[in-house]
This record gives structure tokens, C-alpha cells and sequence, in this order.
């Protein structure tokens, strides 16, 4: 088995950053492991100051087979920094594990993304592997498979990334002649659509809907883990599309996750506990404020 490099995003948030690598530092196959780091420029003055210590500390990493620092000299920003590395990488190494630097991961996280890399590397459906799952209250199977794609501690190999489409107005368009939005957006539990759209108007820079979204419309399949493999840190403030909450936070698997062959489809009763989660009164609250902000700004720019 080839393993995967590992590409880490970073800017700003040194004590994310610090948590992130240490987390990563003690997965079982870190130290035969490439990393390769970019590192954005500041936006800004205020966040100079911030972009300096994480340099620093990246500098200080160890416990890889190799760390690959690639410093930007201008600020690229989240979504170009994300789709101009992934890309740089697949095609120069074929798959990649990507990872951004607000992203806990389990001692298994590794293992699992080169184990179904590996798995399955020649099956054309399926466009990535994701390792974090959202804490539903229903069991989940030990692996199972969503429509789409993902981001929060992801992977895939040249071939999946190939499908990415950067255009979000030509991806809504396709959704909509397709009359696809309402199952894009998981049978109405998540506006996806009203974001995409938010992205097409600029109100944000979303990569990850766009990637969503392109796999959606190819009908390409995401392998998940029945227990989450990853916990996102960044719900504080400091990242650049989030805000303070905790509704996303579960226990990190410390069993390894077993990939073995199961039916190359959507899973019904996953997608069904994830529809469930979303309705839960707090998501729903942060569903509707979503929607409101989409309306508002739609009636500005009329």
C-alpha cells in the first residue's frame, strides 16, 4: 500500500494549528507519512502577527517521513488555497489526504484514509473518503456511503478531484434543470443550495459545496465512518465560515475502523440519521437564521 500525502492548510490560528499536528503526530502511520503544509499570507495587517507564529511553529514539525513547508506570498484565501493545492498535489502524487488546520484527528484517522484509498482505488463511484460523521443518535454501519462529497478531514485520488467544477452558477443551473435541489438539500434539512447560491453572489467562498455539489450531479459515492474519526475545533469564532457552537462535537473513535466490501450505494438509514440530526431544535434554529441571511441579501441586490 502507497500511502497518501498529507496536505494541512494553515494561516492564522497557531494554537489550532499546534492541536491539529500534535493529533496528527500520533496516528500509527504518521512517521512514514508525507506532510506537506500551505501556509496562506495575511489578508491583512491584524492578521500578520498571527501568520508569523504559525510559521514559526511550522518550522518546529516533526515525526513525518517529510515536512513540506510551501509559504504563499500572497493571500490566496481559503477556497483558492484549498483547490490550487489539492490540485497541485493530486496530479503530481495521484490521492491525497487533506486536512485544515482546525481538525482533530483520532490515532486512526490514517490508517482508515490509506486503507480506503487503497480499497478503493479503482472504483470509478467512488470520488473520496471523509472521516469525520455527525453525532446522530441512530447506529451507524461500521462504513457506509453518502451521495456527494465532503470536507472535514477528507481524501481522494486525481480521478475524483478531476470532477470538481469551480463554477458555481453552472453547477446550480445543472441541479435546478435537473430538478435535484430538495434531494441536494437532504429532503429540505439543510439550505446546500441557498449556500451554493450565497457562494455564486459572493456572500461566501465556499470550496467545499462546490465539491459537494459537483460529486452530487455525477452521482459519485463518499465513504464514511460509523464513528467519527475527526472533531472540528474551529466553532469559536476564528475560522473564516464559522461561528460558536458544539452541536457538531463527538467522541473521536479510539477503535480502528475495519474497510471491507459493502454495497456501493447510498446508504438509506444513514442518510436518514443525518436528516434527523439536522432537525434537531438548535440546527433548525441555525438552518432558519441561514435561510434568513440568504433572503436578505437576495432582496438587496434586487
Amino acid at each position: 500500500m502507497t500511502l497518501a500525502p498529507i496536505i494541512l492548510f494553515v494561516y492564522n490560528r497557531p494554537e489550532h494549528t499546534r492541536r491539529t499536528v500534535a493529533a496528527l503526530q500520533k496516528n500509527q502511520l504518521a512517521e512514514a507519512s508525507d506532510l506537506i503544509i500551505y501556509a496562506d499570507a495575511a489578508k491583512n495587517e491584524a492578521a500578520q502577527a498571527g501568520v508569523n507564529e504559525v510559521r514559526a511553529y511550522l518550522r518546529t514539525i516533526a515525526g513525518f517521513k517529510s515536512v513540506k513547508i510551501v509559504e504563499r506570498r500572497e493571500n490566496f484565501g481559503l477556497a483558492k488555497s484549498i483547490i490550487s493545492g489539492v490540485t497541485e498535489t493530486v496530479n503530481r502524487c495521484g490521492q491525497a489526504i487533506v486536512l485544515e488546520d482546525d481538525l482533530e484527528t483520532s490515532p486512526y484517522f490514517l490508517s482508515y484514509m490509506n486503507e480506503a484509498l487503497d480499497f478503493y482505488r479503482d472504483q470509478p463511484r467512488v470520488v473520496s473518503v471523509h472521516g469525520y460523521v455527525y453525532p446522530v443518535k441512530e447506529p451507524l454501519p461500521e462504513t457506509f456511503f453518502l451521495r456527494g462529497a465532503d470536507c472535514w478531514g477528507w481524501a481522494t485520488w486525481k480521478r475524483g478531484w478531476d470532477i470538481f467544477e469551480p463554477d458555481g452558477r453552472k453547477l446550480l443551473q445543472e441541479l435546478r434543470a435537473k430538478k435535484l435541489t430538495r434531494k441536494f438539500d437532504l429532503d429540505g434539512a439543510y439550505p446546500y443550495t441557498q449556500l451554493l447560491a450565497s457562494q455564486i453572489w459572493g456572500l461566501n467562498d465556499s470550496w467545499a459545496v462546490r465539491w459537494y455539489t459537483a460529486a452530487f450531479l455525477a452521482d459519485k459515492l463518499t465513504l464514511y465512518p460509523g464513528r467519527s474519526l475527526v472533531n472540528n475545533i474551529g466553532f469559536d469564532k476564528s475560522g473564516t465560515h464559522t461561528g460558536t457552537t458544539n452541536v457538531f462535537a463527538g467522541a473521536l473513535s479510539q477503535k480502528r475502523i475495519i474497510i471491507q466490501s459493502i454495497l456501493l450505494a447510498e446508504d438509506d438509514s444513514a442518510r436518514r440519521a443525518i436528516k434527523h440530526f439536522f432537525h434537531r431544535p438548535l440546527l433548525r434554529l441555525l438552518t432558519a437564521f441561514m435561510r434568513w441571511k440568504f433572503f436578505l441579501a437576495r432582496i438587496r441586490r434586487l
